[in-house]
């Protein structure tokens, strides 16, 4: 029995709210894989709590856009099951988000603390991999960094000329500019505070996302039960 009335803008509500969520699932997906570069371009490695969390964000988009689906075929079809399930699945969702956020700020400090330490030891196998030279090269350019905590870092590590930083550091970067090295010719700023800085600048915009993401499902949850509050009563009629 089709809906009427009210009920009709509740389901073209729900039918926007859907393209909604398939635009969340995409962007929460774009978001975890982004975070993901990140992390392995600043060598943050094993399976610490901070390196899962984009794992868990791909997950959660590429489900919620499943869900988007199930919920576009129950509002089409006004499939009683299929819209609790919608509701269930999207109430789920919303939990998995909020412990996903809480989790990004307890293991905030964690992942600098593992990016420090993986830092440091790249620095080290620096001189000996050139896979490791890239990595690190490209990190210093893209951040305009030197070091860990400052260019001095370089002065510790084994079988590194001495007065000699990596080219990367330099401010114009150039072959052989790193070597015998003037301070205001290259970047004194340790790439760990440099890099932490950027990710800090960016929470808001990832708070006021999330924010956002949370408020429409929560519009898709309370609209999919009135239309299945108004399902329901199609069938007790009949």
């Amino acid at each position: 029995m089709a809906v009427e009335g009210g009920m009709r803008c509740v389901k073209f509500l729900l039918y926007v709210l859907l393209l909604a969520f398939c635009a969340c699932a995409v962007g929460l997906i774009a978001v975890g894989v982004g975070a993901q570069l990140v992390l392995r371009q600043t060598i943050v490695q094993g399976a610490t709590p901070g390196s899962l969390l984009p794992v868990v964000i791909i997950a959660v988009g590429a489900f919620l856009f499943l869900v988007a689906f199930v919920g576009c075929c129950g509002a089409c079809k006004e499939n009683y099951c299929l819209m609790v399930t919608f509701a269930i699945f999207l109430s789920l969702i919303m939990l998995v988000e909020v412990a996903v956020a809480i989790a990004g700020y307890v293991f905030r400090d964690k992942v600098m603390s593992e990016f420090n330490k993986d830092f440091r030891q790249q620095m080290q196998n620096y001189p000996k991999n050139n896979h490791t030279v890239s990595i690190v090269d490209r990190m210093q350019e893209d951040f305009k960094c030197c070091g860990a905590a400052n260019y001095t870092d370089w002065e510790s590590i084994p079988l590194m000329p001495k007065a000699q930083v990596p080219d990367s550091c330099c401010v114009n970067v150039t072959q052989g500019c790193g070597i015998s090295f003037k301070v205001k010719e290259i970047h004194e700023e340790g790439c760990v505070e440099k890099i932490g800085g950027w990710l800090r600048s960016n929470v808001l915009v990832v708070a006021a996302a999330a924010l956002g993401i949370a408020f429409v499902e929560v519009l898709g949850i309370i609209f999919a039960c009135c239309l299945v509050k108004s399902i329901r009563s199609g069938y007790e009629v009949m």
